[in-house]
Order: structure tokens, then sequence, then C-alpha cells
């Protein structure tokens, strides 16, 4: 048994490292030519820094881990469809069959195979694809411009002992700063207390170090206009618990942070009486999407008990291409649909790998177990 798991996962994860390093490659040439227009502009904090070449193959080679956790569910599902055929094409599988790999040891010998592939998807997704983007982000930004989320930006909100704050961050530079900060101070009759502006601000342990401060108090009702106080600071601290994490999450894109800065910010948008329903449901998608490897393999073992013709492997690979392509494009569509219907997050986010799991093995059962 031991032979044959080793022929398996070296056979199944060669197929899957060549096919993921053909759709990196293609990814890496789209993302370059999407680069080469900005080649040559000044940086808007620099004017004598330049947007060069080897800039721009930094920017791309930044983002190879993000498109590794892409494309690893379905470079798996490539991968061993490809193996599976190409061994029952050649007979080997029969042999493998004769040699006392049967059906359920082969399920088991695949599962096990998937939970690396699990594993690798996690690592990659929550770890190397996160700090890579961020870093790939702030690159962009300080040659560029800004990183920001629209005229708009970014709120936030924050509950204190005696009052709310309502928190708007236009966008953040090249540095990691944020800038276009404004502070709205309520009370907990809701009545609006203060209102600060700062031209820029960073994340210090414990606080918010605002930098170019305008800070006015607004009268107590009944005080009169003489109770409205303004203030014109060089520096500000003001205390809170928003972290770097949560503006990141805020102003990025919530699919490229990790699961756990994810969930905290759940907690704290659900702390402060937000609405959560988007990142709660990006949060699932994060938990789940490693394990649609596991879906994968098992939707590609029924390829190795099909018998095939000269030449009928071609055609069995591209159907297991499109059932790929079907899954992932299943998956986005529940998503959306989820977030519009107020569905159950993990609902939402488990329902196509749910579906795709009895679809694979109902066909295992019906090519092995009747035929």
């Amino acid at each position: 048994m031991m032979v044959l798991r080793r022929l398996i996962y070296r056979e199944v994860s060669g197929a899957v490292a060549l096919v993921a390093f053909a759709f990196l490659g293609l990814f890496f040439f789209f993302d370059f030519i999407d680069e080469l227009p900005a080649i040559g502009r000044p940086s808007p904090l620099n004017p004598a820094l330049r947007y060069e070449v080897k800039d721009a193959l930094l920017q791309v080679l930044l983002l190879v881990p993000g498109r590794l956790y892409e494309v690893l569910p379905i470079a798996v599902l490539i991968g061993a469809i490809f193996v599976f055929a190409r061994l029952a094409q050649a007979s080997e599988y029969t042999i493998l069959r004769t040699s006392g790999l049967g059906p359920w040891r082969a399920l088991r010998l695949v599962l096990g195979l998937g939970l690396v592939f699990v594993g690798i998807t996690f690592v990659v997704g929550d770890y190397m694809a996160p700090a890579a983007g961020k870093a790939a982000q702030l690159l962009k930004a300080q040659h560029l411009g800004r990183v920001n989320v629209g005229g708009s930006g970014a709120w936030l909100k924050e509950k204190q002992a005696y009052s709310q704050y309502s928190v708007n961050v236009i966008a953040m530079n090249g540095r990691g700063e944020l800038e276009g900060i404004r502070i709205f101070e309520f009370d907990n009759q809701g009545r609006l207390i203060s209102r600060t502006q700062a031209q820029s601000g960073r994340i210090d342990e414990g606080g918010w170090l605002l930098q170019q401060v305008r800070r006015t108090d607004l009268a107590a009702p009944g005080a009169g206009d003489t109770a409205i106080q303004q203030r014109v600071l060089p520096t500000l601290l003001w205390p809170n618990s928003l972290t770097a994490e949560m503006v990141a999450v805020a102003l990025l894109r919530p699919e490229r942070m990790p699961t756990a800065d994810l969930y905290r910010y759940v907690q704290h948008l659900e702390t402060n009486g937000q609405s959560s329903q988007r990142y709660e449901l990006e949060f699932w998608r994060k938990v789940f999407y490693p394990l649609s490897c596991l879906v994968m393999v098992v939707l590609a073992l029924p390829f190795a008990y099909l018998h095939f013709r000269s030449g009928g492997i071609t055609g069995y690979v591209f159907g297991g291409v499109m059932a790929g392509i079907s899954f992932f494009l299943l998956n986005n569509v529940f998503g959306f649909i989820g977030n519009l219907n107020n569905w159950l997050p993990w609902l939402a986010a488990a329902s196509p790998s749910l579906i795709y799991s009895l679809v694979s093995l109902t066909a295992f059962g019906w090519l092995v177990l009747r035929r």
C-alpha cells in the first residue's frame, strides 16, 4: 500500500505542479501587460521616483501567491484527472486494482492527498498571499498614488464607554499612512458632540496618531453658539481599538485578508451594530475554499474507472476542466445570491462544495459499485 500511495501521490503532485506553473505563467504575462501603461510614470509622493520595469516585475511577482491561491484547486482537478485518465487508458490502474487497490481504499488514498493540498492552499491563502498582496498594494501606492475604495473612502465604527465614533478614511498612501481622516463623535443619545479632521495619521499601539488636526467641539443643546470650540493641533493621539488589519480590510479587498483578520473584523462590525453580511460571507468562503481541493480529487477519481479508446483521454480531461470552471462559477454565483438574499453566510459558502461532493460521490458509486 505504501508503494501505491507513493506512486499516485508522486504522479498527481507532479501533474498539479505542472498545471499550476502553466496557469501562473499565463497570469504573470497578462498582469505584466496590465502594468505596461504605468511604466515611466512619476510618483505623486516623489516626482524624481519613476515606475520602472523592475518595479512592474516586482509588482507582478508579488501577485503570484494570490494567483496560486486562486488556481490551486482547479490545478488539483486538472492534474488529478490527467493522471487517473492516463493510468486508466494504459490499463495501469487495472493492475493497481488487482494489486489490492479497492474502491474504498482508493477513496481514502485520494482524500489523504486532498488534505495535503488543503493544507498548502490554506498556508498560501492565509499567510503568503495576504502578505504579498499588501506589499504589492503599498508598492503600487508608493509609485503611482494611494490605495482607496472610491471617492467616499472607507467607513468604520468604534464604540466606547460614553460615546461612539463614525470614522471615515479616504485612502492609504505608499508609506502605510492613512489620509483624509474624519472622526465624528456621538453621545449615547446619538447627538453629534465633536468632529475631528486630520490630513494624515498612522496607527500606533493603543490609538491613532493624527497629524495636522482640526477639531470642533459642538455645543450642548441650548448652550448657544458660544459653546462651540474649534482647535487646530499639530498632532493628536486618538485612543481606539481599530487596528491596521481592520482598516486594511475596509480599504482593500476582503478576500485578500487572512481568515483570522476577517473574523476579528466581523466581530468588530457586530459589536458596533454594523452589517457584517459581506465580510462574514467572505470569511466562510475563506474557510471552505481550501476544502474544495478535497472536492476536486474526489471528482477526479471516477476517471480512473472509465474505459478509454485511443485518443479519448483529451475529451475527458476537457470535460473535467469544464466541471472545475463550473464549480468556481457556481461558487461566485452563490456568494452574490447569498449576499443579496441574506442567506446564512456559512450555507452560501458551503453549498457549491456540498453539491459537487454529492455529484462526485454519486459518479464514483455509479461507476465503481454498480459497474
